[in-house]
């Protein structure tokens, strides 16, 4: 087979561009799809939050029961975004450095969350812990409340999130290679050693992603949720379900108000995201 002759440069360079026209074109297609998708409902979101003033805005904030579901809501991601954090540097580490019977399909069942939907998730833990379900005999019988109550909606939330963290670590850390882990391991550091002195140092933007992905949805989860919570206001609604609640009373100003510190937790968090990103990228360009 003759060998592939080398493109010219001036070729490369007209093959990877585009006329004038069409890339205005593409640009002014992409900046629409943002202005009518994304920057216009956020911007709905804000103007009706403060449509009838800062007092009221605030007002609306410190009702009993919305501070109630901001209180839960925080509990959950507290609980549910380190157990991800620890699973999914575990998962991510046994993955990419080591080969073991089962590893495709522990991959798979990473994935699985992806693939489920979440009210669908949420139905399985009151089939296996609702009053009906598999254990909810003995679980009334011990006085103990997973099901629309707050266990419940912790274990929802975990499900819904764990992939995160694992996901974005795995790639990352089979980019990285196991030349440098196994440097250490040659020179006489432990398991743990390499672990904490050489793989997290490298992961460590990498973590800070997914971490923060991970609590923005555990914050922002909806379906799972409300089929776990039994919506008893003041007790087991989180932001989402008490921002729902609001609108179907038609109390629309209370309702864009609660739901702007969620629009508010998605543009930290995409700023977070962006930063991350772009060490990852340096970590990956300098290696």
């Amino acid at each position: 087979m003759p060998a592939s002759l080398p493109i010219p440069k001036k070729e490369k360079e007209r093959a990877q561009s585009e006329p004038d026209a069409v890339r205005w074109l593409l640009i002014t297609v992409a900046l629409v799809f943002l202005a009518l998708f994304l920057l216009l409902p956020l911007a709905a979101v804000f103007s009706q939050a403060f449509e009838k003033g800062l007092s009221v805005y605030l007002n609306a904030l410190k009702e009993p029961d919305t501070l109630s579901s901001i209180k839960l809501t925080l509990v959950t991601a507290a609980v549910a975004v380190p157990l991800n954090l620890f699973f999914g540097v575990t998962a991510a580490w046994a993955i990419a450095k080591f080969t073991f019977p089962g590893k495709n399909l522990l991959i798979t069942l990473i994935d699985l969350p992806f693939s489920v939907s979440p009210v669908i998730s949420g139905l399985i833990y009151v089939l296996i812990f609702g009053l009906q379900g598999w254990t909810g005999p003995w679980l009334q019988d011990h006085d103990i409340k997973i099901v629309f109550a707050v266990p419940g909606i912790i274990l929802a939330t975990i499900f819904v999130t764990f992939p995160f963290v694992a996901r974005e670590l795995i790639p990352l850390m089979e980019a990285q290679g196991k030349e440098e882990e196994e440097a250490a391991m040659v020179l006489g550091a432990t398991g743990l050693q390499t672990f904490f002195r050489v793989t997290l140092p490298n992961i460590r933007w990498g973590i800070i992603y997914g971490v923060i992905l991970c609590n923005a949805r555990a914050m922002g989860e909806f379906g799972a949720v409300s089929v776990v919570s039994g919506h008893i206001r003041g007790m087991t609604n989180t932001v989402p379900l008490h921002v729902e609640i609001l609108y179907n009373e038609y109390n629309y100003t209370a309702a864009f108000a609660v739901a702007s510190l969620l629009a508010f937790l998605a543009l930290i968090t995409l700023g977070v995201k962006t930063l991350a990103e772009w060490k990852v990228q340096l970590q990956l360009e300098n290696k």
